[in-house]
Formats: C-alpha cells, structure tokens, sequence
C-alpha cells in the first residue's frame, strides 16, 4: 500500500501536520484515519469524524517510548522517535536519549504498516 494518495490533515492554528486519512471509498466518504508514523487511530469513519479524530489527537505520542519489534538486545528497553519523514521513522535507545548520549539509530519504514513500532505498555 502506498501512502502518495493520503491526504495530510494539518492543524488550523499552526499548520503542523497531525495525520493523514487513507480513503476507503473513491468519494472519500470512507476513510482511515492514521497517525504519522502510519498506524491506524481507530476505525475507518466519515472524513470529517475522521479527521477531527486526528485534530483532537494531535502528535504529542511522538514524544513518548516505544517498543521496536524484534529489537538488537540494546534497543530491548524502548526507543524514542528522533525523526519521521518519507525516508524513514529514525529511533533510538530511549535512557540513553534521555542522557543525551549518543546511540544506535535505527531506521524503521515510513509509513510503519507492519507495526515495527508499538507503544509502551
């Protein structure tokens, strides 16, 4: 699946781009919500349901730990996103970010579909 026909949904007050919707239906009345690393946020909806979802939502999970599957034994204890763009989900060891000490980066595929990236539990 490709991510070039997903339409970027942007905040109003600063243009900082919160997600993206995937139509499911050629008139767009169909969509998949999705967050900026690519991961569904909840189930398809309406588009204007849709994308209020993702204004609400916003991007402050950029900022939190990740687990990165099949982790190197150092990467085990979590990640932090350092970067997302078309090129890659760049992560790195999160004690070690938190330190400011440099570290193994890791590039991850954008859009991540395949959920190498998943949440802290």
């Amino acid at each position: 699946m490709s991510a070039a026909s997903w339409m970027k949904v942007t905040r109003p007050v600063d243009g900082e781009t919160v997600g993206y919707l995937q139509a499911l239906a050629k008139d767009w009345s169909l969509v998949q919500p999705r967050s900026l690393l690519g991961h569904d946020v909840g189930p398809p909806a309406e588009f204007l349901e849709a994308e209020q979802r993702l204004l609400e939502r916003g991007i402050s999970e950029l900022a939190e730990r990740w687990q990165l599957k099949d982790a190197q034994p150092d990467l085990r204890n979590g990640v932090v996103i350092l970067e997302v763009s078309p090129d890659g989900i760049v992560v790195a060891h999160a004690d070690l970010m938190k330190a400011m000490v440099f570290g193994q980066r890791v590039t991850v595929p954008w859009p991540d579909l395949t959920g190498e990236l998943s949440r802290d539990a």
